[in-house]
This record gives C-alpha cells, structure tokens and sequence, in this order.
C-alpha cells in the first residue's frame, strides 16, 4: 500500500513540476514579447525621424522659426536664448560649424547610449532565462536559499533573511521599475497624442529617468515650454500641460506605496539601497537594497539582543 502511495506522488509531483515549467515557459515568453514589441517599434520609429530629418536637410526646407520677442525678456536666460535662436532661424549653418566640436561629442556620447542600451537588453534577456530557471524550480531553490542563509547567518536567522531577500527584490521591482514603466506610458502616449517629435526616444528617457530615481520632470517640463512656445496658449496645450506634469509627479504618491510594501524594513532604507546600488548599474539596484535591509535588520537585532545587567543583590541590613 505505501508503495502504490509512493508511486502516486511522485507521479503528481512530476505532473506538476512538468506544468510549472510549462507556466514558467509561457510566462518568459510573453515578457520577451512585452520587451521585444516596443523596442522594435522604438527602434522603427527612430529610424524613421531620423531618416526623415537627414531627408528635410538635404531638401534644404528645414526652417527654424524666428524667436518671438518676449523670449529676450526672459530672466536670467533670455537675452542669450533669443541670440542662439535668432542665429539658428537665420545662419543654421554656420551655428552648426561653430558648434560642430559639440555636436561630434555629443553624437559620440549618444552612440555610447545606444550601445549601452543594447549590451544592457541583452543581459536582461539572459536574466530573464535564468529567472525561468529559478521559477521553474522555486521550490528547491527557496530550499537551498533558507540552507545557505542559515548557514550563514545562523539557523535562527536563515527564513527571516531570505524572505526578507524576495520582498525587497519584488518591492524594487514593483516601486522603481514599474512606477517607472507606468510613467512612460502615461507620458508616453501624451507626447504620441500631442505630435511631439521623438516621442518614442522621450518616453524611453522617462523609464531611464524614473529608473535611476531622477524626476520626470526634467523631460516634461522642457517639452511643456516648448508646445507652448511653438503652439501657442490654447485648449489642447493647456490640457497637455497640465497632464504632463501631473503624471511626472506621480511617482511620488505611487513610490510610498509599492516601495516599502511587504517589506520588514522601512521604506527610505529600501529608496536609498536603490540610490546607492544604481551608481553600479541595473544589477546594483537590486542587490544594492538587498544588501542594507539584511543589514540593518541584523544591526537592529545585534542591539536588541544584548545581555541584560545582571541585578544587584540587596544587601542586608545590619
């Protein structure tokens, strides 16, 4: 009898691993669909304004406006804005030679982007097959996590620390990359609807902004001042506007609440083992929280668990 039950669970046991990989599977290869999708389409549309652009220069009908008068009246800025723009709507090409040095730093910076972008899409394509392999086999690899932390760290610490490890991980996930993937798309399709040029590089610098916890607005307020600059005050800008700008702000209402939830630590401890982890890359933004919760909850427990004073004996009175 206990053979047949034997017999019976492993069978399950096989039944279900086989279906977990075969979620597992499915799960890597929509998210290889969600990545791969819009990069694609990124990628066409920056070729096409690029194309387009050398298109407009070489039919010499690129024409950049005068600048109104106001501009000059600007603070601080305005008089040296209205001559660079002024000189650019009448000597492009000369502005051009005499920024060529620029130009040529600028554009070698921008390869070096690109070719960034690409080495880091390719590492989270192979991160992607790996974290298949670890969902596909979770459970013995929560298993062989708890042994190692025990080992480690004590048998009394080993649960704790790797729990701790999975809700920081999924609690940066969740509170710096998606709130950042929610504002690209939010911005996003603003800059789509609005006709911005380069709407796709812009919001794809919102997601690189928002992941290296720089506010958004550093990309929405420039474009607001420029729709209204070349637009005009009218219903649709003033809509746009304040949209934009909104959206950009949304991380601060939305990072409070996914950065430090399920999490046993506090929340700026999470934000700034992300600030800290970034300066090394993508990978340092996770293990960069990883890193201080583990320690500041093995600090926190070094404190509490010091030795009590032993009582002093009462002496007797004579």
């Amino acid at each position: 009898m206990l053979h047949f039950l034997d017999e019976g669970a492993g069978a399950v046991q096989k039944t279900v691993r086989k279906r977990r990989v075969v979620t597992t599977t499915l799960i890597i290869l929509v998210a290889f669909g969600v990545i791969l999708v819009p990069t694609y389409l990124l990628g066409v549309a920056v070729a096409e304004s690029i194309e387009h652009a050398m298109d407009l220069f070489k039919s010499g009908s690129f024409r950049i406006p005068p600048p109104a008068e106001s501009v000059a009246s600007w603070p601080l800025v305005g008089q040296r804005v209205y001559d660079f723009w002024a000189q650019a709507s009448t000597d492009l090409t000369g502005l051009a030679q005499r920024l060529a040095p620029q130009l040529k730093e600028a554009a070698l910076a921008l390869l070096g982007t690109v070719t960034g972008l690409g080495a880091g899409l390719l590492i989270f394509f192979i991160a992607l097959i790996v974290a298949g392999i670890f969902m596909a086999y979770g459970e013995k690899g929560h298993l062989s996590a708890v042994q190692i932390a025990s080992r480690i760290s004590g048998p009394e610490n080993g649960v704790q620390i790797t729990d701790l490890c999975t809700s920081t991980i999924r609690a940066v996930a969740q509170g710096v990359v998606g709130i950042a993937f929610i504002q690209m798309l939010l911005i996003g399709v603003a800059f789509i609807v609005m006709g911005i040029p380069g709407a796709g590089p812009l919001a794809l610098a919102v997601l690189l902004i928002g992941i290296m916890q720089l506010p958004a607005t550093l990309i929405t307020v420039p474009l607001i001042i420029f729709v209204i600059v070349t637009e005009g005050v009218t219903t649709a800008t003033i809509v746009f506007s304040v949209y934009v700008f909104v959206a950009g702000l949304a991380d601060n209402v939305l990072k409070p609440m996914l950065l430090g939830r399920g999490v046993a630590v506090p929340m700026p401890v999470v934000l700034i083992g992300a600030l800290g982890g970034m300066v090394t890359g993508v990978i340092g933004l996770f293990i960069g929280p990883v890193m201080l919760a583990i320690g500041y909850q093995l600090f926190w427990r070094w404190v509490r668990d010091q030795p009590q004073p032993e009582p002093i004996p009462e002496q007797k009175q004579s």
